[in-house]
């Protein structure tokens, strides 16, 4: 086994509590003792910069690092009001905006936990993790969201949940519901319900209870944060699991202070920088971002919806941005299709500056000097092509960051030849997000990275990749026996991918698991979706949902013979076996039970194309385990062909 420890700039040193010291920590008076205390830092030194950005009635508007403490504190004493004690759970279910993250903080003032859900996510999801995490409190952004907690019969069983605390009264719908509505009213929805309306109010309602609350209660919030100490829960953010339901990632106070403070010379960002924020803040990728802002400077621009993120970019020039992906995937498709629609004598020029570009960013990455003609020919590129793409994205970007998935080198190396930076970084929630950062310095394509500084990585003999440091996850919440199987007795977290280090780089080349990471970032239980689709209809034997790394899941599916040959019969269908799996109606009969599976999944979960197979997967044949498993490495090698093809003519739609 190879054993890595990276120390890194900031020289870290092992403290008392395992935390690692960087010389940036030590200088401003030590690690934070928790994350309320990472933020008043901030708040308190920098009170009146602006830290959040955000568009309202088309203007944009400015926070300061006061006011976002202002609001915080409102909510936090709202929260106290309502009953809300240190260490009870509050569940956040909102698209990305400057009220998520003054609530974010506003929970953790009051004393409480965290627990984010995916805006995304179905009801039947969202009353899981509300019900595990035991919330006292839910706080939706509007109408759409509140909506999925008064479904069926769902408001019943959230019996832990006292209060509802929305954003805004009315949402506007990406596509219209069942009822044909664009929008959705808050009075739609709570007259659902007759015990839904004394439980629900707004946040503006619930900051005029804080600042009540404070007046009468002076003190009380300071000490409840004083006693909050490392080893306090700061958020519960649940997993995908492969076959079972969501496990809750119990992240300590102690684990983001520590990777903050791991960050510090990762990421080279200080007051003059602002990132763009897009990212779901349930994932926690999003999170870091944030809270690295918290710790090290800067401010945040909050991004109006993905569809307006080029605008947004050019309308705030941001000096960073990180993203999935999936995102730069688009980026890159939509650049080159501009580029090949250009007159053949504009395409000519192009061509020539892309080879400049590529030429500059094979010599930056050797760390040789392209040379006097090739400087003057890189200028001129420059010049006339390359900082016309980079205006595209403001014309201030330093760096972007890259996480959630595995970002093909070739986007990489294409960005970095139009003179963008692309920093891939690898990370799990349940270590607190990166855990491996290429750096501005010190990068290499196709790899994540070195590991932050502090952290300890071992390869084992299967190829796992092993991590331990001070941003592991505590435990699994209330799920002891997934905690043992994660955390080894030495402490040691198994991430569940393949990897390998060359020369302190991370290449992850596998995934151990079954779990499918689309290249848009989100987590999907293949297993989940099969036995989804098996269960609505006999006709259906096997399934294998594909998707790694790609836009979408596509499946493979196969039919029993016991029961196709009679059906057909019935139905008048002559043919063999492998003859009626390729039957018109056989396919629209399976056609059916597909759109009915998806009506249950996410929209990142649905199967957007699929094929039957002309046999059965079988043990003879290699298909499966002795206990009947689809072995998807075979298959998918088996089938590359097909797979490849759901992709190969486009189409399918994006998650």
């Amino acid at each position: 086994m190879e054993i890595q420890t990276q120390t890194g700039a900031g020289k870290p040193v092992a403290s008392s509590n395992g935390a690692s010291k960087s010389a940036s920590s030590s200088a401003s008076g030590g690690m934070a003792k928790n994350a309320v205390d990472l933020f008043l830092r901030r708040s308190k030194s920098h009170a009146t910069t602006t830290a959040l950005r955000f568009k309202e009635g088309g203007v944009w508007r400015e926070l300061t690092w006061a006011d976002w403490e202002t609001a915080a504190r409102e909510i936090a004493a709202g929260l106290r009001a309502l009953g809300v004690k240190t260490g009870d759970r509050v569940c956040m279910l909102a698209n990305t905006r400057w009220e998520w993250l003054a609530c974010d903080v506003g929970i953790l003032m009051a004393g409480a936990v965290t627990v984010p859900i995916y805006q995304s996510n179905l009801a039947e999801q969202c009353q899981y993790i509300i019900n595990d995490s035991g919330a006292a409190a839910v706080i939706v952004e509007d109408p759409h969201q509140l909506d999925k907690l008064v479904s069926g019969d769902i408001w019943s069983t959230l019996t832990t949940v006292n209060k509802v605390i929305y954003f805004t009264e009315r949402a506007k719908l990406e596509r219209p519901d069942k009822h044909g509505r664009t929008e959705l009213s808050l009075e739609q929805v709570v007259s659902k319900t007759h015990v839904a309306a004394p439980k629900v109010s707004s946040l503006d309602s619930l900051r005029a209870e804080g600042k009540a609350w404070l007046a009468g209660n002076p003190g009380v919030l300071e000490k409840a944060w004083d006693e909050m100490g490392p080893d306090h829960i700061f958020t519960i953010v649940y997993t995908s699991g492969t076959t079972g339901p969501p496990k809750g990632a119990v992240l300590t106070h102690h684990a983001i202070t520590w990777e903050c403070d791991a960050l510090t010379t990762v990421l080279p960002i200080s007051d003059s920088d602002e990132q763009l924020l897009f990212l779901p803040m349930a994932h926690i990728f999003a999170k870091i971002l944030a809270w690295a802002t918290i710790a090290h400077g800067g401010r945040i621009a909050l991004a109006e919806s993905v569809p307006q993120l080029a605008a947004n970019l050019k309308e705030l020039r941001p000096t960073y941005m990180g993203a999935v992906p999936r995102v730069y995937e688009k980026v890159y498709g939509r650049v080159k299709q501009k580029f090949s629609e250009e007159a053949p004598r504009k395409k000519k020029l192009i061509d020539w500056a892309l080879a400049q570009g590529r030429a500059h960013s094979v010599a930056t990455q050797a760390g040789r000097s392209l040379g006097l003609i090739g400087g003057i020919k890189y200028a001129l590129a420059n010049k006339l092509v390359l900082s016309k793409v980079r205006e595209t994205f403001g014309g201030r970007i330093r760096f972007f960051v890259s996480g959630g998935a595995p970002l093909a080198a070739e986007i990489a190396e294409f960005f970095h030849s139009v003179g963008i930076l692309v920093l891939e970084g690898y990370g799990l929630t349940e270590t607190t997000a990166a855990s491996f950062v290429n750096r501005l310095d010190n990068y290499k394509f196709g790899t994540v990275g070195p590991a932050i500084p502090g952290l300890e990585v071992k390869i084992a003999t299967d190829g796992e990749v092993l991590i331990r440091g001070g941003s592991v996850l505590r435990e699994y919440y209330k799920k002891p026996e997934a905690t043992r199987e994660a955390i080894d007795p030495e402490g040691w977290f198994h991430t569940g991918d393949i990897g390998v280090l060359e020369n302190g780089m991370l290449r992850i080349t596998d995934r151990k698991k079954d779990i499918i990471v689309t290249a848009g970032g989100k987590n999907v239980a293949p297993q989940n979706i099969e036995n989804l689709l098996k269960t609505r209809t006999p006709l259906i034997s096997q399934v294998m949902v594909h998707g790694d790394k790609r836009p979408f899941c596509c499946a493979l599916v196969t039919l029993a013979e016991e029961n196709l040959l009679p059906w057909a019969k019935t139905r008048g269908l002559e043919g063999d076996y492998a003859a009626l799996t390729q039957h018109p109606a056989v396919k629209a009969e399976i056609d059916k039970f597909v759109a009915e599976a998806n009506k249950d999944l996410a929209q990142y979960e649905k199967i957007k194309k699929y094929e039957i197979l002309d046999r059965d997967l079988t043990q003879d044949a290699g298909d499966l385990t002795p206990t009947l498993k689809v072995k998807r490495k075979f298959v998918s090698e088996k089938y590359k062909a097909k797979l490849d093809a759901f992709y190969a003519s486009g189409g399918g739609g994006a998650d």
